[in-house]
């Protein structure tokens, strides 16, 4: 029988979403993006200096969140929406949909903003406002319009007296420059009451001098960048006062006292090396666990290793209700609940790790990754490495890559320290000690100091992989056998490839089996 939190304790979650943010925030040291109610919520609560996505693309994202699992699990490859048309693999284990079976409707669920996962069924929300009922950006960028739809979400949590978890999914600060470029590059212009560009009430924009603003390390170092960092933080400078504007109902309805408050971001920004890239910038995650509970951790950091994969066990565990390992696969064995850390900072172990599965973004971006992340280093594997790593539509028309595009073609220099052409070409192994090279400019695979390491990462990699149950585990020099004589005990068969590239003087005789 399922019982709900005692007086005291935590009774609601309330988890609010950015969409391609990064670390644009006062409480990460950005000396130059305004972020006061970020900020204050970061006081409040524990921040998260260790938290990654587990995959860095929109639509799995969004399912790791809420299923728990790693895109190549849950189904979720690659972008729901138009022709891409990804879902979750039928039967997968949703968290809306468990809340209102398992509390036989006495948790109300709800999503405000961007939900951009299918199918409709696998996610049915009680209550939901969505760009599926409105254009995207007035229900992702219009701070009024989500801040009176939490309001009646709010208002019938408090007249049902249930508990409740709901999802705030802002789109800012996500680009929209390829789709309506009139509102600027990342919709900055939107509603900001400029002529043309209609109003949002309860936006008051912030507008930067992108002179005077420092670009990230990661970034070529033009001023090309730097205008499009004044546009995106104009973007987050609008998320974060949504993000007061919810709160604010919260505190309204009486309900801040007994609601535990999380903010992160789905992937990284959408730049050079972040978003449906494995590297740093583009896994990466902004995080904030607050608790109304006096007892629990305030003003703090934690150093944990997080996957946003642990949000799914975290709200079940809120609301008192088990994993149900035999639908959720052995995922289950890697995600954790969260809810411990408000109490303790755990010893810290060197191999403490983090997962992650890209398979596509777009469609067309077939390019599937893995990689496993510990305290200091990280192994990628690029699974279709032969090929030209492949740029999404948004950011390919974006300011920066067009002049990273151009001074290629033209044979001009770029204050950065990559070119096109390494980002393009990858090997199909990457070994980073991050510690030593945050940058990850310096792959160590063939180096002999590190032959151990190396080993250790592939085998534990490997292990995550068929334990998860990854359709990809034997790619790419192998092919997955797992029917026939081979369904109790699946095999990884050569393709050959390791004699593709020796000259071929005579065949083996193959056996049928």
């Amino acid at each position: 029988m399922l019982t709900f939190a005692t007086a005291g304790e935590i009774k609601n979650v309330l988890l609010l979403l950015a969409d391609d943010a990064g670390f644009e925030m006062g409480a990460y040291l950005n000396k130059y993006c305004q972020t006061p109610n970020l900020d204050k919520l970061a006081r409040k609560g524990l921040l998260f200096n260790n938290a990654f996505t587990s995959v860095s693309s929109c639509s799995p994202s969004r399912a790791q969140i809420l299923t728990g699992q790693p895109s190549h699990a849950s189904g979720m490859y690659g972008l729901h929406q138009g022709v891409h048309n990804f879902n979750v693999l039928p039967g997968t284990a949703t968290l809306p949909n468990i809340l209102r079976e398992k509390s036989k409707g006495g948790v109300l669920s709800g999503i405000i903003g961007k939900k951009h996962v299918g199918s409709g069924e696998d996610f049915k929300f009680d209550f939901e406002q969505t760009e599926e009922q409105h254009s995207i950006n007035q229900i992702g960028r219009n701070i009024t319009r989500m801040k009176l739809y939490a309001r009646e979400f709010l208002q019938n949590a408090k007249k049902q007296e249930k508990p409740f978890f709901l999802m705030v999914a802002f789109h800012d600060p996500h680009r929209c420059g390829h789709i309506t470029p009139q509102y600027g590059e990342f919709c900055e212009r939107w509603g900001s009451g400029e002529e043309g560009m209609g109003s949002i009430p309860d936006w008051k924009p912030i507008y930067y001098d992108w002179r005077n603003l420092q670009v990230p390390a990661y970034l070529p170092d033009t001023d090309v960048v730097r205008q499009e960092l004044a546009a995106q933080y104009m973007t987050m400078s609008r998320l974060d006062q949504g993000v007061g504007l919810v709160l604010k109902e919260l505190q309204d309805f009486g309900l801040e006292e007994e609601t535990l408050v999380i903010f992160t971001s789905d992937n990284g920004p959408p730049f050079p090396l972040g978003r449906t890239n494995l590297y740093e910038h583009g896994i990466r995650s902004p995080f904030i666990l607050a608790s109304p509970n006096p007892k629990d951790r305030h003003l703090e950091t934690t150093a944990a290793m997080t996957s946003l994969q642990d949000i799914f066990p975290t709200i079940l565990d809120i609301f008192h209700i088990p994993m149900d390992n035999s639908s959720h696969t052995s995922s289950s064995s890697y995600t954790k609940s969260l809810l411990p850390l408000l109490k303790a900072e755990p010893p810290t172990n060197e191999n403490d790790t983090v997962f992650a599965s890209q398979n596509y973004h777009e469609i067309t971006m077939n390019y599937p990754m893995r990689m496993i992340r510990t305290r200091r280093y990280k192994l990628i594997h690029n699974l279709n490495y032969w090929s030209y790593f492949p740029i999404d539509q948004d950011f390919y028309t974006s300011p920066t890559f067009q002049q990273l595009l151009n001074a290629t073609m033209h044979h001009q220099q770029l204050p950065w320290y990559k070119n096109l052409l390494r980002y393009y070409q990858r090997p199909e192994w990457e070994l980073y000690d991050i510690k030593a090279d945050s940058l990850e400019r310096y792959n160590l695979v063939d180096k002999p100091k590190y032959k151990g390491i190396l080993k250790n990462l592939k085998e534990r990699l490997l292990k995550w992989q068929i334990d998860t149950n990854d359709p990809w585990r034997c790619a790419p020099h192998a092919v997955l056998q797992s029917q026939g004589v081979f369904k109790k005990n699946p095999v990884c068969l050569s393709l050959g490839h390791e004699a593709l590239a020796k000259r071929v003087t005579h065949y083996e005789k193959y056996i049928l089996l």
